[in-house]
């Protein structure tokens, strides 16, 4: 399989392991990523906060450099992702600003590739039969939790790839990969997102909040898709005391046997390592 790959600002920064993860698990899998060429910020998380026009427009140039290959386009990035379905969902459907917007980007938006997150590709395009025979360490004894956040799934007539109330497609995942996924019920509830920055107690308290009802959900770890979310969870807990978080690439990674996985953990405030180690795993 091969798409195009928009890997955003956050995979090249404070979210590298993310980026590198992402494609490790691609090469394992046999999905060939073709980085966009001049690629540009998508304008998360504070454009639309800003000029609506440019919170599209920035997107749709994207978009628009994607449309030279006819592949579909993997987003990791949570928000990344949120801003490429709400660009394609308007342009889409209002064709005054579609006009306007090409007129800004200077270029045609055909709207013939499709957005995608990585774990829909997986789940659904690879399979999760294809991903558990990849399996070389099932993840015994690791008990996640799956956490969404606010953009993956959010606005649902805009996101449109797992049940916008009760997502399944990451605990699917984990399973696959030997791990006891927990039913809890805050897979979509928000961690306070950029407010980290302005309102750091306002994030603290949220955090406090999924790390307590992680663990009365008998979890010993959580898993997201987004760096927002997962770096406040890695770094918000009061007085550090929160659970280990993994972004679900890192598990698969190290799940199928391959190299890097270890090199990642280091990179979390809250070191996963003890937890991995008791159970045998790294």
């Amino acid at each position: 399989m091969k798409v195009s790959y928009y890997p955003g600002c956050s995979l090249h920064g404070t979210a590298k392991e993310y980026d590198q993860s992402v494609r490790s698990v691609s090469r394992a899998l046999g999905i060939e990523l073709e980085e966009i060429e001049d690629w540009s910020c998508c304008g998360a998380s504070s454009a639309h906060n800003t000029n609506f026009k440019l919170s599209i427009a920035l997107p749709a140039r994207d978009l628009i450099a994607a449309e030279k290959k006819a592949q579909d386009v993997m987003v990791p990035c949570a928000a990344c992702f949120n801003r490429f379905k709400t660009a394609e969902h308007h342009l889409c459907h209002d064709p005054a600003l579609k006009a306007e917007v090409e007129e800004i980007v200077g270029g045609r938006y055909q709207g013939s590739v499709a957005v995608r997150n990585p774990i829909d590709i997986i789940a659904n395009d690879i399979g999760l039969e294809v991903l558990s025979a990849k399996v070389v360490k099932k993840l015994a004894g690791l008990k996640p939790v799956s956490y969404y956040g606010c953009l993956l799934l959010r606005p649902p007539e805009v996101c449109r790839f797992d049940d916008a109330e009760n997502p399944v497609l990451l605990d699917r995942i984990l399973t696959a990969l030997g791990a006891e996924a927990r039913p809890w019920s805050f897979k979509t509830d928000c961690c306070g997102g950029s407010l980290t920055i302005s309102k750091t107690a306002i994030v603290t308290k949220m955090v406090d909040k999924l790390m307590a009802m992680a663990c009365e959900a008998g979890a010993n770890c959580l898993v997201t898709a987004c760096p927002v979310c997962t770096a406040n969870l890695d770094m918000r807990a009061s007085g550090g005391a929160g659970l280990p978080v993994f972004y679900f690439t890192e598990l698969a990674a190290l799940a199928m046997g391959q190299e890097g996985p270890e090199g990642w953990f280091r990179l979390h405030r809250t070191d996963p390592r003890p937890l991995l180690q008791g159970l045998g795993l790294l």
